[in-house]
């Protein structure tokens, strides 16, 4: 037999072999952490380090698997998103906007301030503050979905704290480039941020009542799976739109689904939960492969890594935690603990800096790994916290009064 890198070579054979390896391995692991207790998704992010650069060899970051991984990271928070209604989430948003807050200053202020004490340039200090920012939902959804809990007031606390995140955290970044271009453009900062906001409130307030009349009309269509159909260009049309103002294209596809939510039946999400269940295991795949373990061989890069680790899990902790204070020491718990991984979000962070120049190579792989780490440590956390949530059926009732 050939060896994988001579059959990966083969243009005919590079496609089904890519996926091949790494959808059976991120299955296999997953189900050797299922065993053992532990949420299948750090198997399958475990599986992208051990077939990736650091272990064996077999793969790498490429364009490839890299679009089928922000495929798998859409269709997710689109599977998230049908399972939450816009009504409810909108009326958690103030609680949401707190604890949104919390969330990116605690973190930037010590990531900024552990590189300032390291010596590192400032310029380099505040694009790793700002790689500690953002809330890679992706994984905190995946494990709540697949325990049935996207019903708690904590999680849609979660959901929409993430989604607002994200626009504070493209603000962030938007100053930081400035910054580092050496012009901050006032003008484009206001029209970049006024278009994220007002982008996410009009979906979040009208989609649903646009995508009630425009859904039931797929019926009167021939093609097949026709409101399958509609709510697929729908997700794509609106990540599109995310993009084009600014926002992550997953939190398009979240708001598609959360748009659709109340006027798709089971077929839709049936159809969905099928594509999602083929291409999530290359987003989580993906973020594994991301890892270089032999490039923290430096004590120093070590000792800098454990430390950035340690102030992005506290400071998400902290940060969230405390603005979800009001809500109860267990929902707070709960909503500090799914805002800590970082996922993609950090890493592409660390690649901006490091294209312009701003980072060095060494603190660029302990951006890389922190934002691994945290999404490894996120899932046997949340395990935790949610260990005596009220699941779907049970007599009690979970209620949170507002305000």
């Amino acid at each position: 037999m050939q060896p994988l890198a001579l059959l990966l070579a083969s243009d005919a054979a590079k496609i089904p072999l890519s996926m091949l390896v790494v959808f059976v391995s991120a299955k296999l692991m997953a189900e050797a952490c299922e065993r053992i207790g532990q949420p299948g998704l750090v198997g399958e992010i475990l599986a992208g380090v051990v077939i990736g650069p650091s272990v064996l060899g077999w793969m790498a970051p490429g364009d490839f698997l890299s679009a089928l991984s922000e495929l798998g990271a859409m269709f997710l928070l689109f599977r998230v998103g049908l399972e939450v209604k816009s009504s409810e989430l909108l009326k958690l948003g103030g609680t949401a906007t707190v604890v949104a807050c919390g969330g990116v200053v605690a973190p930037f202020i010590m990531g900024w301030g552990i590189l300032t004490l390291w010596g590192a340039p400032q310029l380099a200090a505040v694009f790793v503050g700002a790689a500690m920012v953002a809330t890679s939902v992706g994984i905190t959804a995946q494990v709540l979905s697949t325990k049935k809990l996207l019903h708690l007031v904590s999680t849609k606390i979660i959901l929409a704290a993430a989604v607002i995140d994200d626009v504070l955290g493209l603000l962030v970044l938007a100053v930081v480039s400035s910054f580092a271009k050496g012009k901050v453009d006032l003008i484009g900062l206001a029209v970049t941020g006024i278009l994220a906001v007002g982008f996410t409130i009009v979906v979040a307030k009208w989609g649903t009542r646009t995508m009630d009349k425009i859904v039931p009309q797929g019926e009167k269509l021939h093609v097949g799976e026709a409101q399958f159909a509609i709510a697929i260009s729908f997700m794509f049309a609106l990540a599109l739109l995310a993009v084009y103002t600014g926002v992550a294209a997953i939190v398009g596809a979240f708001l598609a689904g959360m748009a659709l939510a109340e006027s798709t039946g089971p077929r839709v999400r049936d159809l969905s939960h099928g594509v999602t269940e083929l291409l999530v295991p290359f987003f989580l795949v993906g973020i594994g492969l991301n890892v270089d373990l032999r490039a923290l061989s430096d004590p120093g890069t070590v000792m800098l890594a454990a430390l950035i680790l340690g102030a992005a899990v506290v400071s998400k902790f902290i940060g969230c935690g405390l603005g979800a204070w009001p809500m109860g020491k267990t929902d707070a718990f709960r909503v500090g603990v799914g805002m800590i991984p970082r996922g993609e979000v950090g890493m592409v962070v660390a690649q901006m800096g490091l294209a312009m120049g701003v980072i060095q190579q060494n603190i660029y792989i302990v951006v890389v790994f922190m934002s691994v780490a945290t999404t490894i440590i996120a899932p046997p956390l949340l395990k935790i916290a949610f260990k005596d949530a009220i699941m779907p059926g049970q007599s009690e009732v979970e209620e949170f009064r507002l305000g």
